[in-house]
């Protein structure tokens, strides 16, 4: 991953829904301004459960071409000021503060989890009485914290279903990727896998935008039987500069793309369809979905650029780009409204 590396393109609209003018950012800016910048958003340090200290986390992410790390140890502010002394450098790697909110149903035995990115104040469980009162409780502590609210692993203990966060409110962040070995990212035993749910919830008219992250403990055996190491799945965020307030607006306006190791040159969406160019290494092959309602594939591409024409009808598209190692990427979904 190149740091910074800066987008030519003449209308990134990531999350862009063409009938309106709720892009996250104007249309008249100089697109050439925006940067990349690629980030993790759900790790543990001592602090919590994690095996290793904030330093040795936070060199870790520094040392392997991350330009962003929320470190989100449970109901925990671990302290960045410091660690930004010591390892931060402008405009090619911070710390954002952050803490993962940690609650359980005891009588259904879910457990809910929520990011808290960036806030000005450690938010605590908030507890409810079922998944989805206990969700929008906590969701709306960390609005109250001047936060962005991230769910995350909705398939941990199949604590969250499609229907829940349809009826959630004032959060558009959910992981669709977890790096963690045992949160059930993909289907099983009659369950939809996390990417069915997101397919589900767009297609009921509920716009939400898929995260990529870690949620990394291991740093001194990352190969024992828990497996929840680092560098399995990231965001890489399209931004003005890098500063926890523009990465933070950046995502909740769904400027970035989620990825386990699938890299964009560019992307760009236009009133006509999608060109999305792709960092092709010399060893994989790719192919690029254009899906929408329902998880109904569109077309697949396998030329790079892979395009797409919007039809009319479709009611959003969004992509999924497949290499021939297994590694993906996942852009915003584009919702297409009286097209």
């Amino acid at each position: 991953m190149v740091r910074s590396k800066v987008i030519l393109l003449t209308s990134l609209l990531l999350g862009f829904q063409l009938s309106t003018t709720n892009s996250g950012f104007s249309q008249m800016e100089d697109s050439t301004a925006y940067k990349w910048y690629k980030g993790n958003t759900h790790t543990h340090t001592t602090n919590s459960d994690g095996d290793s200290s904030p330093e040795v986390v936070t060199k870790w992410y520094r040392d392997h071409g991350y330009n962003f790390l929320v470190i989100s140890d449970h109901d925990t502010l671990t302290e960045v000021d410091d660690l930004n002394k010591t390892f931060g450098k402008a405009g090619e790697f911070i710390l954002i503060t952050g803490s993962e909110v940690t609650d359980y149903l005891e009588s259904e035995k879910k457990a809910i989890h929520v990011n808290s990115l960036n806030p000005t104040k450690n938010v605590l469980p908030q507890g409810g009485e079922n998944p989805v009162e206990m969700l929008q409780n906590n969701i709306d502590a960390i609005r109250e914290a001047s936060a962005i609210p991230q769910i995350n692993h909705p398939n941990h203990r199949w604590s969250l279903t499609a229907n829940d966060l349809k009826q959630t409110q004032n959060c558009v962040l959910f992981e669709v990727h977890s790096g963690h070995p045992i949160v059930n990212n993909l289907s099983g035993g009659g369950f939809p896998g996390v990417e069915e749910m997101w397919d589900d919830i767009l297609s009921s008219g509920k716009l939400i935008y898929g995260m990529g992250a870690d949620d990394a403990h291991k740093f001194i055996d990352p190969w024992d039987k828990s497996g929840a190491r680092p560098g399995q799945a990231w965001v890489v965020v399209r931004a003005l500069e890098l500063t926890p307030t523009a990465i933070v607006n950046a995502l909740e306006h769904g400027n970035f793309y989620a990825s386990t190791g699938v890299e964009l040159i560019d992307y760009q969406v236009d009133d006509k369809g999608i060109t999305i160019d792709i960092n092709a290494g010399k060893r994989a092959k790719y192919r690029t979905l254009f899906i929408g309602k329902y998880g109904k594939v569109y077309k697949e591409a396998i030329a790079n650029p892979a395009t797409y024409e919007f039809q009319g009808g479709e009611m959003y598209i969004r992509a999924k780009i497949i290499d021939s190692n297994g590694c993906m990427a996942w852009t915003q979904p584009i919702m297409l409204e009286n097209k």
